[in-house]
């Protein structure tokens, strides 16, 4: 599913990398301020994805703060990963108040499928306009379908692939861009579907990749509010070819971590143009 069509080919070289190589010389450029409202396990490589990459973390999610620091974030992500009723009104105030002062935010939904109390909440947020959300198939089926299904965690039973219509139906009916990590990454405005085939499977074995990539496209989506499909596309090949040099290095899913992350910060121009693989599907 990896490889590119000759038809592809084309559209990756002449248009999406040098899109994508100026999107990341903005964040670098602009350092935008990332608040996450995220999990507890994600935290960590969520901040040093950020850092890396050129963009300032703030994992802020404390609702007494939301008033005061919100206003001052570039982008907000909001991560349902650790859910709890205490958090719940934070990641609302937050969500309200981005929209409000027209500020691009991101969601997450973790396992939406697994219970109704996390269903019920990801639906909620999905009211409040996210600019994008992404997540597995798994997960973007059940926000589609608003319904309960198997799910293994936060582990998708469900290629990209699977949850292609439920994501253009997802995109449609939320105004959002959806995109759904998988083999090849799928990104929809509900008309337009784009897929970034970079990446390795080992990525899968580090936890948090997902939401580290989904904080990255907050990064992205910050400096190029209106291009959010370009924005996230780029962000989701770009951690994918970070992901590609770091397994050059790699012995196994810890040392990938952190390979991941100094290959991150290290891409160059020459590396993103002959590396990245966005399509139209």
């Amino acid at each position: 599913m990896r490889a590119l069509s000759m038809e592809s080919e084309p559209i990756f070289q002449q248009d999406w990398a040098p899109r994508a190589w100026n999107l990341l010389s903005k964040l670098r450029d602009q350092s935008p301020l990332v608040q996450c409202i995220t999990n507890f396990v994600s935290m960590d490589l969520m901040a040093n994805t950020l850092l890396s990459a050129g963009a300032s973390p703030a994992m802020i999610h404390s609702i007494e703060e939301i008033p005061d620091f919100t206003p001052h974030a570039h982008s907000i992500c909001i991560n349902v990963g650790t859910l709890s009723p205490n958090w719940l009104p934070a990641m609302k105030a937050a969500a309200k108040l981005a929209t409000k002062l027209g500020k691009p935010w991101v969601l997450d939904p973790v396992a939406a499928g697994a219970s109704g109390f996390r269903l019920n909440a990801c639906l909620e947020l999905v009211g409040m306009k996210p600019n994008v959300i992404r997540g597995n198939g798994s997960e973007i089926i059940a926000l589609s379908k608003a319904s309960l299904g198997v799910s293994k965690g936060v582990d998708s039973s469900h290629e990209s692939m699977d949850a292609m219509e439920a994501a253009k139906s997802l995109a449609k009916a939320s105004g959002a861009i959806v995109a759904v990590s998988g083999a090849v990454d799928i990104i929809t405005d509900g008309n337009r579907v784009v897929g970034a085939h970079n990446g390795v499977p080992m990525m899968q074995k580090i936890t948090a990749t997902g939401c580290a990539v989904t904080a990255l496209i907050a990064a992205f989506v910050a400096v190029d509010p209106l291009h959010a499909l370009e924005a996230t596309a780029s962000a989701l090949s770009i951690f994918g070819i970070a992901g590609e040099l770091g397994m050059d290095m790699a012995k196994g899913p810890a040392s990938l971590r952190m390979h991941l992350i100094d290959s991150l910060y290290g891409i160059d121009q020459a590396v993103l143009l002959s590396r990245a693989k966005i399509t139209t599907l």
